[in-house]
């Protein structure tokens, strides 16, 4: 007896079960079209980062930015509590050999389920902007591989700002004893960058210093952004003289520059729109370290006349910010970057931790577009 194609299919649909299928479809579905969307950087841009992003991130801006303290480390924190509790229930249960195929299957079920819905909500509130058009093509900058005479060029200038605006720096600090003006004064660097460039407008604040600060050193991060609440953290233990340009930096990812270079030129374009010295000082230093790091690899003698003509008092903060960071040295830092160098390739950023560093190409290309005195 022969069945009807038709009659096949019916029988074929039927077998398949869908309602145990179900509730995977829906969230197959958004991953699948969040994917193909992504592939389009001007449609992202226009639809997404200009369009959305700005609009669904000032509610949690403006209901977190009113709570004093970070919700977003209160949440890493009971996610990891969470994985604790999980992890210990499942390795008991193997200790009792009381693990059965039921179990692991649905184990495998939930985290799947999980990991599906977070890397939605991660996309949807903010992971999409890895996928928008380069700052560099906003801000209409050529930029291109650059030679040792540009890094030269550069560095000088810097060394140059440095020396000019230490003194004036130094007394400004004192203004930035507290948590509060630093961020006040960050808030107030945006806006004045604003007025030159309308896409820094920072409306509605949410900046936080981290709860984890003492560890976020020996894991060797300065601050970090939480997608899910909007806040911008940062880590208040660090020298404060470099504070002002980490702040600027967590505020460019809010404002939806999820590359690590792009968010750093924002913070670059904020700062140097501050009137406050010590502002403006944290990000000639901040440059400066990744311009040299630049020329030392290119170069290990043609930086060195750089750092003897810097200011005694501007070679001392280095060197207290140097003996800071190999205070908190341990061996699993490098293994903590290395994941995180992975996250960031896995997010259009192929140079991986290095990613702070193409901050470099971008200000020689805004040095050569609109001269020192842009600086």
């Amino acid at each position: 007896m022969q069945y009807s194609m038709d009659a096949l299919i019916i029988c074929i649909f039927k077998g398949m079960h869908w309602k145990r299928y179900r509730p995977w479809l829906i969230p197959l579905l958004i991953v699948t079209v969040i994917k193909i969307f992504s592939f389009f950087p001007e449609a992202v841009e226009k639809y997404y980062s200009t369009g959305i992003y700005p609009v669904i991130s000032i509610f949690p801006r403006l209901v977190f930015g009113r709570i004093p303290f970070s919700v977003g480390d209160i949440l890493y924190a009971v996610v990891f509590l969470y994985l604790v509790i999980s992890l210990v229930r499942f390795f008991t249960r193997a200790f009792k050999r009381t693990l059965h195929r039921q179990y692991l299957k649905l184990c495998l079920k939930r985290c799947l389920s999980i990991l599906l819905w977070v890397y939605i909500a991660f996309n949807i509130f903010w992971g999409l902007n890895y996928d928008r058009l380069p700052i560099a093509k906003q801000q209409h900058l050529e930029t291109k591989p650059y030679s040792k005479e540009d890094l030269q060029a550069l560095i000088g200038l810097l060394v140059l700002k440095m020396n000019g605006i230490d003194s004036a720096s130094r007394a400004a600090r004192k203004n930035l004893n507290t948590n509060d003006s630093l961020f006040k004064y960050s808030v107030s660097a945006y806006r004045s960058a604003a007025r030159q460039y309308p896409e820094l407008l920072y409306t509605y604040p949410s900046v936080k210093s981290s709860f984890y600060g003492y560890i976020a050193n020996y894991m060797g991060f300065s601050g970090y952004y939480n997608p899910f609440t909007c806040e911008a953290q940062v880590n208040t233990t660090i020298p404060r003289f470099v504070q002002p340009f980490t702040t600027c930096h967590e505020i460019g990812h809010q404002l939806g520059y999820a590359k690590e270079e792009e968010a750093n030129f924002s913070g670059f374009l904020s700062t140097k729109s501050s009137s406050d010295p010590a502002f403006r000082y944290s990000i000639y230093v901040d440059l400066y370290l990744y311009s040299a790091g630049a020329l030392y690899a290119l170069d290990s003698t043609a930086f060195i006349p750089y750092r003897e003509s810097l200011k005694p008092e501007v070679r001392q903060d280095l060197r207290d910010l140097k003996a800071f960071y190999k205070s908190y040295q341990n061996p699993l830092e490098p293994i903590i970057h290395k994941i995180y160098g992975k996250y960031l390739k896995a997010n259009r950023q192929p140079q991986g931790i290095y990613a702070y560093d193409e901050v470099v190409g971008l200000a020689i290309a805004y040095y050569k577009k609109n001269g020192a005195e842009a600086f």
